[in-house]
């Protein structure tokens, strides 16, 4: 049987501001992406949906950004790899500590956003954030957005680390990611085709209509899509009829 895991970035609201669908979503997913109180969240969100994720047996991992609520995190910013490791040791430090009051343990780190971006374009700020984490704990596991950090978690000594595929965002055939500004319904049929073919195969259809090679035991998916909550019901579905067996980070690296 394959076996994956379906991550979503969640916890993303911010005092009376809400975003995403995160209560309706959680029962359908085996990772939790919770954001950090930089680029969203708050510590009352973060409480909440620490609870929300133990309540349902959720993996809960921290979503760090960059200090750019404005931007959403999205937006450049000169940081040198020491500073970026800090704004993820910082938020790291939170989110463990609204996860022992709940018994839970956070198992997995994924950067957000521009966050992302620089960890992808400079190998010495991924291994800054990546040789941090394991200073704080040595269990975390990584889970990369692209095979360039990929590449370089593979490369840090005793890091665990797992890549992850996308399918309700389309891929170029070079396999980066056509991200739009704006977020609209996604084909619910669509995004399970894609699922079970990366689950299935490790392959899925760029843009282009070339079949380009995604070698993700986990999977994202955006929670903020106006639909995501029936595109995981067409992705469940799917699941049932394929075989395909879902499992959290710790089970799968």
């Amino acid at each position: 049987m394959d076996s994956i895991d379906i991550n979503c970035d969640i916890g993303e609201s911010f005092g009376n501001w809400q975003m995403g669908n995160d209560e309706q979503v959680m029962p359908y997913i085996t990772s939790a992406n919770i954001a950090g109180g930089y680029h969203a969240g708050d510590p009352h969100v973060m409480r909440e949906t620490v609870e929300l994720a133990a309540e349902h047996n959720v993996g809960i991992g921290v979503h760090p950004g960059l200090p750019d609520k404005m931007g959403f995190g999205r937006r450049t910013m000169d940081a040198s790899p020491e500073e970026v490791r800090d704004y993820v040791v910082y938020q790291l430090g939170a989110l463990t500590a609204f996860a022992r009051r709940h018994g839970a343990t956070v198992q997995h780190v994924k950067p957000h956003g521009a966050m992302y971006s620089m960890l992808s374009d400079s190998e010495d700020h991924a291994r800054a954030v990546m040789e941090g984490m394991l200073e704080v704990d040595p269990d975390l596991i990584y889970l990369a957005t692209d095979m360039n950090i990929y590449e370089v978690a593979q490369d840090v000594d005793g890091l665990r680390a797992v890549f992850e595929g996308y399918v309700d965002i389309d891929y170029r055939e070079d396999r980066s990611l056509i991200v739009e500004k704006e977020v609209g319904d996604r084909d619910p049929e669509l995004v399970a085709e894609r699922f079970v073919s990366i689950a299935t195969e490790g392959v899925v259809e760029a843009v282009t209509g070339e079949e380009i090679s995604v070698p993700a035991d986990s999977i994202c998916i955006h929670g903020d899509n106006p639909n995501a909550v029936e595109i995981l019901e067409e992705i469940h579905d799917r699941i049932d009829e394929h075989d395909i067996g879902l499992a959290s980070l710790p089970d799968i690296v």
